[in-house]
């Protein structure tokens, strides 16, 4: 037992034996439960394909199926769907405009490297025949070893069990998403009326040898035991499309929360594990693209029914006609073996295949009842009435097939030179309502591969392949740290040398911090671990990860062009009246910029504009609340300024030359006042008698 069990991570133990032998059982339900359906599309393809009665099918069929599927097909799908990431709330967030840029721009590549178009293309064909479409993604990398002497901290790596048992640390060298075509007869599901009750999904999937034995190490030996995995086909072309192949069911339980791979007839599984990718609605595939359901179940209905009837009217009808018309030659009769028609006359009346001449050997009792005396024509006017006659009827049942389909004649191409354009517009705008269901069915249905797809790049990419794949460089939060501490050591020698100066030091005069442009542009953006940690936490939540409107049908140059004058007649009538407003109040230069910013976020186009408007309007914010510098003088001011300061200085010089005059007389009063001072002290001392008299 212990040998043919599997363990879970999370400590699950199942049974293989018992898992297999449960799931063959839901398998065949599964089956029952689609029988009818599967046998009434196996019928329409071979209808489709012109296959069932091939010896006159392509003389006695009249060929509807075909043409209205040929009509429908660039009609509900034409080009591929193009991804648009944008974010939840439109509010300034680097980070978040940063990550949205990176996702969608991978999910562009993932697009192109999956060949989405031709999936499509297949989904679109399943969806018109059978009436439902599906596929299943898929994550996938390419490892390799470690270089040695590289810690596997450094790169994401994965840890494997090396030959001598230790860890063997490996690193991821690619990684991509894959979206796998599955046909509408190899996918199952649990019987429900809605899509959301649906406990599990399951895919067929044709395996070589060599892929199940790489996949399958150890279940070689369970498909010998058990005789199981093969599917010989019911005819010629499946058996070679069969050949050498293994069909193993993939299973996906929502309801266990496992995986299991199981062969077709095996009742052994061949593993059971948890799921390898962790989304959101646990299912590795979108809702398929439904077409006609009703809300008892999820078992469609081909389109082909609702005029199957009419179909094989208009076929018994196209078979008639084509056996009156090989009636319509011209058949003589004549005399034989009496001599009135000479070899040569019926000779020159035989063609090789147009014309049917009939002997008559008794030639008096058949003109005797209406023939003439030499030749008789068979009359084929009657056959040509009925021909007509059943064309016009085959004709009806066309207009009432389209009339079933909602193939309108507009879409056909279908119209008189006597209508008006409105009359013409009326016509596609309402006899396209169907159709519109159909093209927005499929949209649905590419939103949602798009979507899973996001979700596996948040969750599962590394950096360096966010960045590789979408040519965006962003610095890590190493690099971005060194060159801060860089700048911050420049700074710290700037205020030195100025200390230095200050204190009457030698020192070379400071500089300015040196940073190159490219620097400076790396500073600005967020770096790299800041968007993964914003992707791996609120992976697609945070992001309205949709595509492009009506980019899946033929695209209408003259409603692109509208939008495109529209956004541009926008931003150019708001920067008129903005400019007027900003000139007489600044102030409102920032509201302006949000109010355009908000508008602009509106339109698709705006979206490419918007990281440049963010910087411009930044600037115009800045520079309306600065200090406006006083304004330049004009040159009649210029002179006159020029005259107040000659003026002034003449004034200053006056003004200074009384002042050292003041101050020379004064000097000059002073100094008489001290030498008179003198003289009368001189002489008072010598009139005075000595002392000793």
């Amino acid at each position: 037992m212990d040998d043919e069990a599997t363990t879970l991570p999370g400590g699950e133990k199942y049974d293989l034996a018992k898992v297999g032998a449960h799931w063959q059982q839901e398998l065949e339900r599964g089956q029952r439960y689609f029988k009818s359906w599967i046998d009434r599309c196996t019928k329409i393809e071979k209808i489709y394909l012109q296959q069932a009665d091939q010896a006159n099918a392509a003389k006695r069929r009249f060929p509807m199926l075909w043409a209205n599927i040929s009509v429908l097909q660039p009609a509900v799908y034409a080009r591929v769907p193009q991804p648009v990431v944008e974010r939840r709330f439109k509010d300034s967030q680097p980070v978040a405009r940063m990550a949205s840029e990176l996702v969608e721009r991978n999910l562009a590549f993932t697009a192109d490297d999956a060949d989405l178009d031709s999936l499509m293309r297949a989904v679109r064909d399943d969806f018109l025949l059978c009436a439902r479409g599906t596929v299943w993604l898929r994550y996938e990398a390419d490892f390799e070893p470690l270089d040695i002497g590289v810690e596997p901290s450094n790169a994401p790596a994965l840890d494997m069990q090396g030959d001598d048992g230790g860890p063997t640390p490996e690193q991821i060298t690619d990684e991509r998403v894959c979206i796998d075509y599955v046909h509408w007869s190899d996918f199952l599901h649990s019987p429900a009326r809605r899509w959301k009750d649906v406990t599990w999904v399951a895919r067929r999937v044709p395996m070589t040898d060599e892929e199940f034995d790489k996949r399958f190490p150890e279940g070689r030996e369970s498909l010998a035991a058990n005789g199981a995995g093969s599917n010989h086909g019911t005819n010629q072309t499946e058996r070679a499309q069969n050949e050498g192949k293994t069909y193993v069911w993939e299973i996906w339980c929502k309801s266990e929360n496992y995986t299991v791979w199981i062969a077709e007839g095996s009742p052994v599984a061949l593993e059971v594990s948890e799921p390898p990718l962790k989304l959101t609605r646990f299912f590795p595939c979108p809702r398929p693209a439904f077409g006609t359901l009703s809300t008892s179940s999820l078992i469609p209905v081909p389109d082909y029914v609702y005029y199957q009837q009419q179909c094989d009217e208009i076929d018994m009808l196209t078979k008639r006609v084509n056996k009156l018309t090989d009636q319509l030659r011209l058949k003589i009769f004549y005399p034989s073996g009496d001599g009135s028609v000479s070899p040569a006359i019926e000779k020159a009346m035989r063609p090789e295949n147009d014309t049917v001449m009939v002997p008559i050997p008794e030639w008096a009792a058949f003109t005797d009842k209406g023939g003439s005396n030499a030749i008789v024509t068979l009359p084929i006017d009657e056959v040509q009435k009925v021909i007509v006659a059943c064309i016009e009827v085959r004709k009806q049942l066309v207009e009432d097939v389209y009339q079933i389909t909602g193939i309108s004649d507009i879409v056909r191409g279908d119209t008189q030179a006597s209508e008006t354009a409105t009359a013409q517009r009326i016509k596609s705008q309402w006899g396209s309502i169907r159709i519109r269901d159909r093209q927005a069915e499929l949209a649905r249905f590419a939103r949602d591969i798009v979507n899973l797809a996001g979700e596996i790049i948040c969750d599962q990419f590394q950096p360096e392949t966010l960045m590789l794949v979408s040519g965006i460089q962003l610095p890590t939060a190493a690099q971005k740290q060194q060159v801060e501490m860089q700048m911050q050591q420049q700074m710290a020698q700037q205020q030195a040398a100025m200390r230095a100066q200050q204190m009457g030091q030698s020192a070379p005069p400071p500089q300015p911090p040196q940073i190159p442009p490219e620097v400076q542009k790396m500073m600005e953006q967020p770096t790299i671990d800041e968007v993964v940690q914003l992707l791996r936490n609120d992976s697609v939540r945070g992001f309205r990860i949709d595509i492009e409107t009506d980019s899946t049908i033929e695209p209408d140059e003259d409603a692109e062009k509208q939008r495109r004058m529209e956004f541009v007649q926008m931003v150019g009538g708001f920067m008129q009246q903005a400019g007027a407003i900003a000139q007489q109040t600044p102030m409102l230069v920032p509201v302006m910029v949000e109010t355009l910013l908000f508008a602009a976020r509106g339109f698709r186009a705006g979206r490419q504009l918007e990281n440049t408007l963010e910087q411009v309007g930044a600037q115009l914010s800045q520079s309306a609340t600065a200090p406006k510098p006083p304004p330049e003088p004009t040159p009649e001011q210029m002179i006159n300024l020029k005259t107040a300061q000659v003026k002034a200085g003449a004034e200053e010089k006056k003004a200074q030359l009384s002042v050292a005059q003041a101050q020379i007389e004064h000097q000059t009063t002073l100094e008489q006042a001290r030498s008179d001072m003198a003289a009368q002290a001189l002489q008072q001392f010598q009139q005075q008698p000595p002392a000793y008299q």
